[in-house]
């Protein structure tokens, strides 16, 4: 307490003038009185209020206590640095003082500490802070606040703090509570923001508060100060809660408070600084002043990473469309004819970067049908701010290519709606909708002419129902007369609807309505343009300008099609005003004519031919330009007689540069470079004729001819001046200062060449770079080099530019213009384009070194960097080896500059430089395989740079470089697709053969292949496998690059439909490829869809492809089954490329054996699907084949109840099943990833024979296939490979546990296979080999059980008893048998223990299988 609690001496001395104790002043006050529990509960109350009350709440302890509470301040718990700090008090000693005290005064400890705690924050925020961090605190408050924060966290563990009575005490320091501190109570788990705010009395207070200091933080985060991290996370940390209790269903509030405040709260606050936002922007908000700042970081919070951590997507779907509403809606202070008016000003281009950037974040979240469905919920029930409606309609068109169907067909309902009930505002909203997002532009939606034309062109349109709604239509569009652009009413001029005679003065009155608006604006219909945009809703060009235009444009399509446009032919009849009085004089320009006539001359020819021009006229042209070839002379003697008409301005021009380059090199004047600049624009302008008024003027696109570029004398000399001035300015700078240390004379200098003359030098340079780069030296190649980075440098207030064909029909930005003037077709232009993008690179990284990556990436276009990229793997082999840590090289700008620049050491050095390497990053410049394809056939080869092993050596890269194929190696080979089409184009000649003729005999590569094969070592032995594979993966590698007609001939023809290239292939597969190049029944996918390839192409030749395609599947079945087993494993990538290719030459299904795969496929799916199984499709073995290869991908879990199915499936496909997942059990044991396949394929054959079992279908005979087998052996031992064929008795003993000991009675044949199996197994164990004992030729079982005929005692009978016994030693078994044994195994094959399966014979099959061979005949 103060000291005014003290007595003072008069009341506080007793006449002795001894002062007297606290105690002794009361005691006279004290009455014995009983006790009351009321009186002692409002004593507690008013002690409460007067703690609450009292500011200094260290005093009143110091006070009350005496000098033992001292140790109590907190002032000293939380000075980090003071002598008697935290750590020589603990929090146990502070926590009992506060209980003692707490009981003495008669108040809850958590009370009397929330105040305390509550009070120290106030002091820690009150003390002096930095000013420019008014809602963050100093590291020095930041250290002082966790020591409390600490203390605070000991309390509440201890129960000894209340968090209601803190937030209530906080709230009235508000004034100088900052808004860090409140976030660190919140994280640290003090009390949490929610119970924070909620407590407060005064919602609307509380919002406040908390919009002020959220405008502070983003301030902050803007201006980039040390705190910037703490900043970003207390902001993301905010915006999160706000989301998630402002629009959360069911919010999870506290039972102490009431449920609705806390949604209030949030949705309040981001209400407001939404709102600022908009309004901010509405008021035209400064470029990076404060009130921009906070709107570009709140703008921000939008993104992925500030709101990463939301778990549940739909609150903030939620908060997102409530935004989206907001904005919308806001401030609806505009009608729709200011919309009609202004709208062409609320493009996408237009709208301001930060509301553009926001509406792109909403998109990540919302799809598009979301957005266009809320966009029309919202203008069908609230007023609408039209400006950011149709802002959002057209970044819809931009940002979303799906977005122009769904508005198609929301303007469609709009307008059916409006005319069936005659409703306004569907037609307006439709209207302004439409007229909005054609504003975008073709690729993003059809133009307005277009789409009018659509609606009202024909007797479908909208208005064609009834004589109502014609006149709605036209009451409409003449109320839109006073607001329309002239573009909009032309459109409705030219292309007016469709009206029935009766009716037809309703247009009439229009159009003449239509015509005196155009009047009143000066706009004449008579001389609007052939090629003029009326979607655009831009201003109207000058007649003559547009004239100019049009020429430019029809001679490029006459130069396409070899014919007159039909635009032009069309206005020599209905628009022969125009078309007499603008067209044909800028057509018919008088010129010096080439002596090779171009397209303008062939074009004038073909409108003369056609008498679409007047023969005077064209007379009066051909006078012109034959003057026109006299006159050069006459002019030069014109020039000489008049000097100071035009050398007097050019020469004070080229005096200014000179003053300019002086400067260059001397350091002292660099002050004067902007003034000089200033003079170099102002004496330009009086060189090329331009008034000061001319630079004001936007050009809004450039047209240029890439292919004949030209200039006026006067332009050309001109830049000419001005491109020299820049090189040897660049040179003499860098002869003194690299680039980043020239100042900034380049910019300003390039800044000159920004206005009227921009042009002219983008034309200039067309010449230089285009069609004169090989013949440029050094010096011009840096100084045109370093002019397209700065010119990069301003791409944001540079106009596009139109380059005609061969580039892209669309503008271009002037960094990509560069792309397009930099050709790779012959060895010279390769090394300039090296040279020149060397030198742009380089400069770029040079001059922003200090800059961010995105400024570098923004100076050059992403095509450029490809190109070099390009050229460097394909020029330097050094640039296609990996490089390390100590390859990255430092990048000097001085070495470029010097004459003897050694281009490929710069080249290499630049490729090596660590800057440069990160730039290759970025996803914009990754050297795509289309990007590399289209620069490689850009390359002519008779004038390539490479000879034929070079370029092939360069090819070799390219097919596994990461760079290349973005990442993903392993794409298809460019090599063999080339070599493919041209081999295609070398087979037409085949068409010249008649028809019922093979054009194509057998191969002789096969030969070939067969013959290496039979020199090569025979056996089983690990080197005479590896040697055969490599020789086949080698034979694979050939027949990929060569076209598919290799595989099955060109053709196929009813009297031979198996050609011998077929049969070829076929042999291969059969004999070595089954073997060697498949696995899991299957041939890998390249050569499965090399084949398939070949096999449409083949058919696609004969008179009934299908019939062709049919046969030759059918065939295969018998010929080569592991064909389709095949197609059927690569199906999902395989049925794409058929289907294209059948559908381009037939409109016919697949043939029926194509629709079977499919069908297979699809009858696994259906099978391990929950619902009810499809039937299977015949035949058996090929769906077996599909289910298998689906159980494949399938986890255990999930086949389990699936595999019960197989009880209603057919016998003959459950054996087949059987055999496959035989061989996927086998292949588990060989592969390396047995331990996590093998107990799935265990168990898939176990339930496969559990099947076969109960239903009693015989299964024996998959062990004992033969060749001459036809129902079985031939087709099964085609796919199976043969070492998997070799290993079944391995199978069939692995399987021991699982079969039933009623086997052997029930199947007479059961113990001829368990003998031959086990005498396999031993035989394979022993020597790795089963062809000893192996059954004789035409020996099989049938499917149903039936035994052959036993052929007599063998004299291995004996043996096999001895084998049984299991006492038999290992050792001694091992050496039976081996004496004639080569290659003796270890005990296993592959990785799979052979003697696991001897030895562990089950009894009741061992006494079965003693007792046979002691039988008379026993059969082995």
């Amino acid at each position: 307490m103060s000291d005014s609690w003290v007595p003072n001496s008069a009341s506080g001395q007793d006449p002795g003038g001894r002062r007297r104790a606290w105690a002794e002043l009361l005691a006279g006050r004290v009455k014995r009185e009983k006790y009351n529990p009321e009186r002692a509960q409002k004593l507690k109350e008013s002690a409460v209020r007067l703690l609450r009350s009292h500011q200094d709440l260290n005093a009143l302890l110091l006070e009350v206590e005496g000098p033992l509470c001292k140790k109590l301040s907190l002032s000293k718990v939380i000075d980090c640095d003071s002598s008697e700090a935290y750590a020589n008090h603990s929090s146990s000693f502070i926590g009992s003082a506060l209980q003692d005290q707490a009981s003495r005064l008669g108040v809850p400890v958590g009370i009397l500490s929330a105040g305390m705690v509550a009070s120290s924050v106030g002091q820690i925020c009150t003390a002096p802070a930095e000013t420019s961090h008014p809602v963050l605190l100093t590291v020095e408050q930041r250290k002082k606040l966790s020591s409390l924060l600490e203390f605070a966290q000991y309390l509440l563990a201890h129960s000894m703090f209340s968090r209601l009575s803190f937030c209530q005490e906080l709230w009235k320091i508000q004034s100088s509570l900052l808004l860090e501190a409140v976030w660190h109570l919140h994280v640290q788990g003090i009390v949490s923001l929610q119970e924070l705010l909620e407590s407060h009395p005064d919602m609307h207070a509380v919002g406040s508060w908390l919009f002020r200091n959220l405008c502070c933080l983003c301030e902050q985060m803007e201006a980039s100060c040390q705190h910037a991290d703490v900043a970003r996370a207390m902001l993301s940390d905010f915006v999160q809660m706000f989301v998630l209790r402002g629009f959360q269903k069911n919010s999870d509030l506290r039972r102490t408070v009431e449920p609705e405040k806390m949604p209030q709260v949030t949705v309040d606050v981001l209400q407001r600084m939404l709102i600022f936002a908009l309004d901010a922007l509405a008021a035209g908000v400064q470029e990076e002043s404060s009130t921009h700042k906070i709107v570009r970081c709140w703008f921000g919070v939008f993104s992925g990473h500030t709101l990463g951590s939301v778990i549940s997507t739909d609150p903030l779907k939620r908060f997102f469309s409530h935004t989206l509403t907001q904005i919308l809606t806001h401030s609806p202070v505009l009608k729709a004819s200011d919309a009609v008016q202004m709208q062409r000003e609320w493009s996408f281009a237009r709208t301001h970067p930060l509301l553009t950037s926001l509406y792109r974040r909403l998109f990540v979240m919302l799809s598009a049908e979301e957005l266009v469905g809320h966009l029309q919920e919202v203008l069908e029930t609230q007023e609408v701010h039209w400006q950011r409606v149709l802002s959002f309609v057209s970044a819809l068109v931009v940002c979303f290519p799906e977005a122009q169907q769904l508005l198609e067909d929301w303007v469609a309902r709009l307008m059916a709606q409006a005319f069936e009930s005659c409703q306004l505002d569907s037609m307006v909203t439709a209207f302004l909708v439409v007229r909005q997002a054609a504003l975008e532009g073709p690729s993003a939606f059809l133009s307005y002419a277009d789409w009018f034309k659509a609606s009202f062109g024909s007797t479908r349109g909208y208005h064609g129902c009834s004589k109502k709604a014609l006149v709605f239509l036209f009451t409409f569009l003449s109320e839109l007369v006073p607001f329309e652009s002239p573009r909009y009413l032309q459109v409705h001029i030219l292309h007016p609807p469709l009206v029935p005679g009766k009716y037809r003065s309703l247009l009439t009155d229009y159009i003449s309505l239509a015509k005196t608006r155009l009047a009143d604006l000066k706009v004449s219909i008579e001389n609007m343009g052939l090629y003029e945009d009326l979607s655009s809703a831009g201003d109207i060009t000058e007649p003559h300008s547009q004239a100019l235009q049009d020429v430019e444009k029809a001679i490029m399509v006459f130069e396409h099609t070899g014919n007159i446009p039909v635009t032009v032919m069309e206005a020599s009849i209905f628009r022969r005003p125009y078309y007499v009085s603008h067209f044909l004089p800028a057509l018919l320009t008088p010129r010096v004519l080439p002596k090779v006539p171009d397209s303008r001359v062939a074009f004038i020819e073909s409108l003369k031919r056609a008498d679409k021009i007047p023969p005077s006229l064209y007379s009066t042209y051909c006078q012109a330009c034959s003057a026109a070839e006299e006159k050069p002379e006459d002019a030069a003697l014109g020039v000489r007689a008049e000097p100071n008409s035009a050398e007097e301005p050019l020469g004070q021009l080229t005096a200014a540069l000179g003053e300019l380059r002086a400067s260059m090199t001397d350091p002292s004047q660099r002050d004067v470079i902007s003034a000089q600049v200033a003079v170099i624009s102002e004496r330009l302008r009086a060189v090329l004729g331009h008034n000061e008024d001319d630079s004001s003027v936007e050009i809004s696109k450039i047209q240029l001819s890439i292919n004949t570029p030209r200039l006026e004398p006067r332009e050309h000399m001109a830049v000419d001046l001005l491109l020299t001035s820049f090189c040897q300015n660049l040179m003499a700078a860098s002869s003194v200062a690299p680039p980043e240390r020239q100042g900034p004379w380049a910019a300003l200098f390039v800044r000159t060449m920004c206005g009227r003359v921009l042009p002219a030098v983008l034309t200039r340079l067309c010449q230089l770079l285009r069609h004169q780069g090989p013949s440029l030296s050094a010096p011009h190649v840096l100084g045109l080099a370093a002019l397209a980075v700065h010119l990069g440098e301003s791409r944001s207030a540079l106009p596009e530019v139109d380059v005609g064909p061969p580039a892209p029909g669309a503008g271009l930005p002037v960094p990509a213009l560069f792309d397009s003037l930099l050709t790779c077709r012959t060895r010279d232009s390769l090394f300039f384009c090296l040279k020149f993008c060397t030198a742009a690179i380089s400069y770029s990284l040079c001059k922003f070194s200090s800059q961010s990556r995105d400024t570098l990436c923004s100076c050059l276009s992403p095509g450029l960097i490809k190109k070099f990229q390009f050229l460097m793997f394909r020029l330097f082999s050094e640039a296609r080896q990996p490089l390390s840590e100590e390859d990255v090289a430092s990048l000097s700008w001085r070495p470029l500059h010097l004459p003897s620049a050694d281009w490929q050491r710069a080249a290499l050095s630049l490729w090596t430089h660590r800057t440069f390497r990160e730039v290759l990053k970025e996803e914009d410049v990754h050297l795509t395989y289309q990007d590399w394809l289209h620069l490689e056939l850009e390359i002519q080869p008779e004038a390539d740079a490479l000879s034929d092993t070079e370029r092939s050596r360069s090819y070799d890269h390219s097919e596994n470089s990461d760079l290349v194929f973005g990442g993903r190696t392993g794409n298809e080979d460019i090599i063999s697709r080339l070599q493919e089409m041209v081999a295609d184009l070398e087979l037409q000649q085949d068409l010249i053969v008649p028809l019922g003729h093979t054009p194509s005999q057998e191969h002789f590569l096969f030969e070939i292949f067969r013959r290496r094969l039979q020199a090569l070592t025979s056996g089983w032995s690990v080197a005479a496998s590896l040697q055969r594979q490599r020789e086949l993966l080698m034979y694979k590698r050939i027949l990929l690059r060569l076209p598919s007609s290799v595989l099955c001939g060109s053709s196929f023809q009813a009297e031979q439909p198996i050609t011998a290239r077929c049969e070829q292939f076929f042999h291969l597969v059969n004999s070595e490829m089954r073997n060697f190049c498949s696995h899991g029944g299957a041939l890998t996918q390249d050569i499965t869809a090399h084949f398939f390839r070949g096999l449409l192409n083949a058919c696609l030749r004969s008179r009934d492809p299908s019939l062709m395609v049919d046969f030759i599947l059918a065939k295969c079945q018998t010929k080569c089954p592991l064909i389709l087993t095949s197609a059927l494993v690569w199906w999902p990538s395989l049925e794409p490329v058929l289907l294209c290719r059948w559908r381009r030459h037939c409109q016919s299904p697949l043939p029926r054996e194509l629709q079977k795969l499919q069908e297979g496929r699809q009858f696994a799916s259906d099978f391990l699907s929950p619902e009810a199984a499809s039937p299977a499709p015949n035949p058996d073995w090929l769906s077996a084949a599909a289910l298998h290869f689906a159980i494949q991908q399938v986890r255990e879990e999930n086949i389990r109840k699936q595999l019960k199915k197989l009880d209603c499936e057919r016998e003959e496909l459950l054996v087949f099943l059987f055999f496959f997942s035989l061989m996927g059990l086998l292949s588990s044991h060989l592969t390396s990833n047995s331990t996590t396949d093998l107990p799935k394929a265990f168990h898939v054959c176990a339930a496969i024979l559990e099947c076969l079992e109960k239903r009693k279908i015989s299964w024996l005979a998959l062990f004992q296939l033969t060749e001459s087998d036809l129902r079985l052996g031939r087709l099964l031992l085609r796919v199976a490979p043969d070492q998997h064929t070799r290993l079944l008795p391995f199978a069939f003993y692995s399987l021991l546990s699982y079969f039933h000991e009623d086997a052997a009675i029930r199947e007479e044949a059961f113990l001829h296979v368990a003998v031959d199996m086990y005498l396999k197994l031993v035989q394979l164990f022993v020597a790795g080999d089963t062809s000893t004992v192996s059954p004789p030729a035409g020996r099989s079982l049938e499917l149903k059980g039936q035994a052959g005929q036993p052929r007599g005692t063998d004299n291995k009978s004996s043996s096999f008893s001895a084998a049984v016994n299991t006492s038999v030693p290992e050792k001694e078994l091992l050496t039976r048998g081996r004496g004639n044994v080569k290659m003796p195994t270890l005990g296993h094959v592959g990785d799979m223990r052979i003697d696991s399966c001897l030895g562990h014979v089950p009894a009741w099959l061992a006494i079965q299988l003693d007792y046979f061979c002691q039988s008379p005949s026993p059969v082995v």
